[in-house]
């Protein structure tokens, strides 16, 4: 088993991230095959029927796709920023993303909308996509993937202020248990300049939401 973590320095935001891999540092495809086996003889299925037979190589392969992001550092995409005399709010909304739910391994998925204010540096639209992707692709919950986003732009990017709202429809809770589909679950995290000026958080929210 490896274990990522990544810290921003002094400022105290960190990523952590476990994932169970071979010696190589891939992921352990053989292993997840015979958990799902076991699975499926668990809960009255026969694993060796043809429709099974190739179903946990098919489970083991997505999960090595939707966990990628524990074996990627976010912070790379945070590297390559242009030196640029504005100063006022950079906003890219309706970023897709997917994830999967760490309580019940279920997906969920919405969009991401991020703002920052720069601080003499602005970043390349698409690495916030990228942000997100990486983030987003690890066993998550919705509040912490918010704070981590915010985190890493704050620290990494050093921006005078950060907003990120996510909106998410979670399957654990329109497919099971409550079962209530269309239902929307919506975060937030505001730092610096957009925690602490109300005009400044009005008008980044208005650009997001003023429209709809």
């Amino acid at each position: 088993m490896t274990t990522t973590s990544l810290a921003c320095g002094d400022a105290g935001c960190s990523i952590d991230g476990a994932a169970v891999t071979d010696a190589s540092g891939r992921v352990d495809h053989a292993r997840i095959e015979r958990a799902v086996r076991e699975i499926l003889a668990a809960v009255g299925e026969d694993p060796d029927r043809e429709g099974l037979l190739e179903t946990p190589a098919r489970v083991a392969r997505m999960y090595a796709e939707m966990f990628s992001g524990l074996r990627d550092d976010p912070r790379q995409h945070l590297g390559k920023a242009f030196t640029e005399k504005y100063d006022e709010l950079v906003l890219v909304r309706d970023i897709a993303f997917n994830s999967i739910c760490e309580h019940h391994l279920l997906p969920f998925m919405g969009h991401a909308h991020i703002g920052y204010i720069p601080n003499g540096r602005v970043l390349g639209l698409s690495k916030l996509a990228r942000v997100v992707e990486v983030v987003s692709h690890r066993p998550q919950v919705q509040e912490r993937m918010t704070e981590q986003i915010a985190d890493l732009l704050e620290c990494d990017l050093g921006a005078k202020g950060v907003a990120v709202v996510l909106e998410a429809s979670h399957t654990c809770m329109t497919i099971r248990g409550v079962r209530k589909p269309g239902s929307l679950c919506v975060t937030s995290a505001m730092k610096g300049l957009f925690r602490n000026n109300v005009s400044s958080r009005a008008e980044v929210m208005s650009l997001i939401y003023g429209k709809r």
